[in-house]
């Protein structure tokens, strides 16, 4: 989310930083173009806001091997999957590896709330995973005889076993934003 928004301040500054341009364009233009990207990163934020309170609302739920509801419990990439369907009506993969190709690798700098981080706790890549929420912290449903929790990537256990970061793709409303940037250009 925070990359839309730099390029939303870099579109608007662009927008009001050219005099030559300025004086072709009609403030109207400008205006509903501005609006309709505020529209969309607000839309973004309030769907990832919904991921990360729906996934907080599982927090307790008992650790469960293939659990994939709160009712019975969940494993990590259940606890994963049940809350993007329920938050964002999405069905990712059922195992964590398969939800690691599944979807978009970032950098572990460029993490957002509501991205994956994967771990390697079985000897193998991709056999944990959980849901970032900003700060350091990620949510996630741990091992047999735990619950679901909030923890520290910064601590020692899971720095050492950190192996991969990666977005859901795009939404709707997110892939609007590059085509309204493109769409600055056209302004008269």
């Amino acid at each position: 989310m925070s990359r839309w928004l730099c390029l939303l301040l870099l579109v608007c500054a662009n927008a009001y930083a050219s005099p030559a341009d300025n004086a072709e364009r009609s403030s109207a233009d400008r205006a509903t173009l501005i609006t309709q990207l505020q529209d969309v990163r607000h839309n973004v934020a309030d769907r990832t806001s919904e991921l990360i309170t729906t996934a907080m609302g599982f927090v307790g739920v008992p650790y469960r091997r293939g659990g994939t509801s709160a009712e019975i419990g969940f494993d990590c990439s259940g606890f994963v999957r049940a809350a993007f369907e329920q938050a964002k009506g999405l069905v990712l993969p059922r195992r964590a590896s398969e939800q690691a190709a599944a979807t978009e690798v970032i950098d572990k700098k460029d993490l957002q709330p509501g991205d994956l981080v994967f771990f390697n706790t079985m000897r193998r890549a991709f056999s944990h995973v959980g849901i970032y929420l900003g700060e350091g912290k990620f949510i996630h449903s741990p091992r047999s005889g735990a619950q679901v929790r909030v923890e520290d990537m910064g601590s020692r256990y899971w720095q050492r076993r950190f192996n991969g970061a990666r977005r859901v793709a795009m939404d709707a409303d997110e892939a609007q934003v590059p085509a309204l940037l493109a769409n600055t250009s056209a302004l008269p």
